[in-house]
């Protein structure tokens, strides 16, 4: 290979080795680089993690896969590692977004680091005292726990929504707020009520839910169905719910956006799919993976990363309009 491309074997190896920087220019290294593929070289992993010390291998940690939003995180996550020479490891927690067993107690020396989201954080009570590099995702950057976090700036999505109900003439709001203890749903809600509340006449009621559409429907029908003046809006922690509280107004007889309006968060599929289209707060999930694994890369370094905040978008589509006249 050092003959193919010009160079000497010490070279091969330093670019090889993934340690050429500042020591062999880009066009050197692209040139071994070029006469590898040609030659069809195919590095020996297992030698190499037996003498860097690593299996270039990541834990995930994610809620249950009920939705696309976390397997997007993996793909994102996965194809940073794939760029590095690195693997991922996913493990959705099997109770969802409650306690869990640890997952690789007996094979915890094999992983390199841990790059897990908040909403699974009871799953690794172990791991974080077993001295891996943790990165934290949608997590509280106070977090003493973890080496750094990526977050997305979930309180601007919730200021984005509330905003643009507000705009549209919206006073009376209520809020189907996931009954998960997690410092993304708690972040919504105080930007949510403290959003609405800058407005003169403008109220905003919360109301726990269940992450399912079954459970949603059930919040949204709870609240609809009080005696007093009816909410015009309901703002939803994710489109599961919103999709159940839009079930919840077809049942009651409401047209979803002539009586009440919906807003979601995520942006998934299903956003699009149900009719009217989900006016809904876009989560850049691959971003999240993506950021996650850079991270968990700069501390396997031995840098410290820096913590980092995703912009997120309002994307206004079907589900809302101006509240209707009294």
């Amino acid at each position: 290979m050092a003959r193919a491309a010009g160079v000497s074997q010490a070279t091969v190896s330093l670019v090889l080795g993934e340690k050429w920087s500042g020591r062999v220019s880009e066009r050197t290294a692209e040139a071994v680089r070029a006469a590898a593929r040609e030659l069809g070289y195919r590095p020996n992993l297992a030698a190499r993690s037996l003498r860097l010390g690593r299996t270039r291998t990541a834990l995930l940690v994610v809620p249950a896969l009920t939705t696309e939003f976390f397997a997007r995180v993996y793909t994102g996550a996965e194809r940073v590692a794939a760029g590095h020479g690195f693997g991922v490891v996913l493990y959705p927690s099997p109770e969802g977004v409650g306690p869990a067993r640890d997952p690789f107690d007996p094979a915890r020396a094999s992983l390199d680091g841990v790059i897990a989201s908040s909403m699974a954080a009871d799953a690794l009570a172990a791991v974080r005292g077993g001295g891996l590099p943790l990165v934290m995702l949608d997590s509280d950057p106070d977090d003493a726990a973890a080496a750094a976090t990526v977050n997305l700036d979930i309180a601007d999505g919730a200021r984005q929504a509330a905003a643009h109900l507000l705009a549209l003439g919206h006073r009376r709001v209520a809020h189907l707020a996931a009954a998960v203890d997690s410092w993304t749903f708690r972040v919504r809600a105080r930007a949510l009520a403290e959003a609405v509340g800058e407005v003169p006449g403008a109220t905003v009621c919360a109301e726990p839910a269940g992450l399912s559409v079954e459970e949603g429907r059930q919040a949204a029908e709870r609240v609809l169905g009080r005696p007093g003046p009816r909410p015009t809006a309901l703002v939803c922690d994710d489109d599961i719910l919103a999709a159940g509280a839009c079930k919840a107004a077809r049942r009651l007889g409401l047209r979803v956006p002539d009586d009440i309006s919906v807003t979601g968060f995520d942006d998934l599929a299903l956003a699009t799919a149900v009719d009217p289209e989900l006016t809904t707060v876009r989560l850049p999930a691959e971003a999240v993976g993506a950021a996650g694994m850079r991270a968990l890369l700069t501390l396997l370094d031995g840098e410290t990363p820096q913590d980092t905040t995703l912009p997120v978008e309002l994307i206004p589509r079907a589900s809302t309009a101006p509240p209707p006249a009294n």
